[in-house]
Order: C-alpha cells, then structure tokens, then sequence
C-alpha cells in the first residue's frame, strides 16, 4: 500500500494550487551562478547545462497509467509467480532527427527508442511481469497536397526491432519439465502514409517480418495475431484528443482494437485513459485475447 500511496501523493502535489510553474533552469541546479563567469564559451557552457534541455523529443505517448485492470488474470510463462490481473503501465518512447534532405528528396532522417513496461504494483514484491524494448530508426517524406478533402501529408518507411530482453529457454528444464520460452522478438519494417482531413488525422500502416532467423523463431507464428495491417484515427476536439486504432491479419481473423482519450490538466501532464483488447497487448502475450482498461497520466500527446 506504501508503494501506491507514493504514487498518489506525487500526482496530487503536482497539481495543488502551490505547484510552481517550469522555470528557465533545471530547479536542481537553481543555486548555481553563472553572472560573473568571464569566459564566453565557459558560460555559454554552463547555461545550457543549467537549462537541462537535450536534443531529443517525444516520439509515442509517453504515460504513467498506475491502474490497469484486465479481464483475465496473466500467465506466468513458466516462472514459479501468481501474477494479478490489476498491474501499472508504462511507456517511455524519444526521438532524435539525424539528418535532413541528405539527398535532396525533402526527407527527414530518425532514429527512435520505445520501451513499454507491465508493472505487477498491487503484488508482494511488485516485480515488472513484461518489459518490450522497441529501436527503430525511420524517414519521413513531407506531401504538400492541396487537392483533395482528404490531403496525404505525408509517407513513412521504418525499420525496427522488438524484443522484451529475455533469454531463450526453449531448451531448459525444470524438475523435469520443459520451460516455455521466455524470449520473444521480431524484426520488422512498416510504411505509413498519413492523411488529414481538418482535425482528423488518418495513419494507414503495411507491416512485414523481417527474414525467419533467430528473431522471428523465438515466436514463428506472431503474424497471426499481430497482423499486416493497422489503421489509426486521431481526432481533436478542442483540448480533448481521442484515438481509435485497429489493426489485424484478415486471414486468421485476429488483431487488437484500442481507444485512447487524453485531456490536459497542467503543464504537460495529461489524463490519459486507454482500452485494448485483442492479441499482442505485450510480447509475452502475443497469443492471448486480451481486454484491458488503464487510467493514469501521459507526459507527450
């Protein structure tokens, strides 16, 4: 209970009357004084390290959702644990543009880093049950089209990795028993071409597996459930932002659904709710139906 009291009092402070807006240094380094440092580059230096800004940005939702609540309890994938079907969430996901129109083609050159992690909070111990991590790098070509209602702004071409870090124990045995393999991975690209039409915005998405090496062995039949396909809606309504997102393999008849709401409270702090169900929620459980609702707080939109 220590733990979700924690986590209670930090949001309520952060949003009572006393909360002193962002200054222009780090709050950290507030005493420090740089007005009668002679030499240019030295306090030029130091102002930027006072200001603790760094050259990387939001790339998804970054959020801190601590109540989750699923429709069925999860497996324990071989580990000797009883995890809960209530857990925390979260999700911290940057960005840094590494080139641009290197080849006179307008396009904008990333590299991105995602890492998704399910936190069994309300259990003795609270261990992390499944963590994916998610590098990818990607261009992004700028569309300027004017002609129709539904204007294509631009088209995306990624490649990407994912994996929750474990080892491959499909050869291990306990007390006899074969384990279940704990790792699972996928090597991947995807296009995305991305549309508006005044306050929607439209990704279409094409996924593809990259090759059948060790990646894609730790779970050969993952395209069945997470599919080669995936359309997502944002829209805006005044502060509201509401998401709507599907995606799916049209042969086997599986995929996921998920709606998304966020509204901002201060700052950059945002209520954040989100509603999944379907297969692929983690990597752990690409292969289970899963519906789940989690409340909690974004810090990116």
């Amino acid at each position: 209970m220590m733990r979700i009291f924690l986590l209670l009092l930090l949001f309520v402070y952060s949003y009572a009357d006393g909360f002193e807006p962002a200054k222009k240094y780090d709050a950290s380094k507030s005493k420090i004084d740089i007005e009668h440092i002679k030499n240019s580059e030295s306090k030029e230096s130091m102002e930027k390290w006072l200001a603790g800004g760094f050259s990387l940005e939001a790339y998804k939702v970054n959020y801190l959702l601590p109540f989750g609540y699923a429709n069925k309890k999860y497996l324990s994938s071989g580990r000797p644990v009883n995890y809960r079907n209530i857990e925390a969430e979260l999700q911290v996901s940057l960005k840094r543009k590494v080139a641009s129109n290197p080849f006179g083609l307008h396009g904008s050159y990333y590299l991105a880093y995602s890492q998704k992690s399910f936190w069994q909070l309300y259990t003795y111990s609270a261990p992390f049950r499944e963590t994916n991590y998610n590098p990818e790098g990607f261009v992004v070509f700028p569309i300027d089209d004017s002609k129709y209602a539904v204007k294509i702004r631009s088209f995306k071409f990624s490649i990407a990795h994912m994996s929750n870090g474990q080892p491959n124990t499909s050869n291990v045995y306990v007390d006899g028993k074969k384990m279940s393999n704990l790792s699972k991975s996928i090597n991947y690209t995807y296009a995305t071409m991305r549309m508006q039409h005044d306050t929607l915005i439209v990704d279409l998405t094409l996924l593809a597996p990259l090759g059948t090496g060790a990646n894609l062995s730790d779970n050969p039949d993952i395209m069945k459930y997470l599919g080669y396909s995936k359309i997502k809606f944002t829209y805006f309504y005044k502060k509201s932002i509401f998401t709507f997102m599907g995606r799916g393999n049209i042969a086997t008849r599986r995929g996921a659904l998920k709606l998304t709401y966020s509204y901002p409270l201060r700052d950059e702090t945002n209520l954040y709710i989100k509603l999944f169900s379907g297969y692929g929620e983690s990597l752990i459980d690409y292969n289970r139906n899963i519906t789940k609702l989690s409340i909690g707080f974004s810090f990116s939109r």
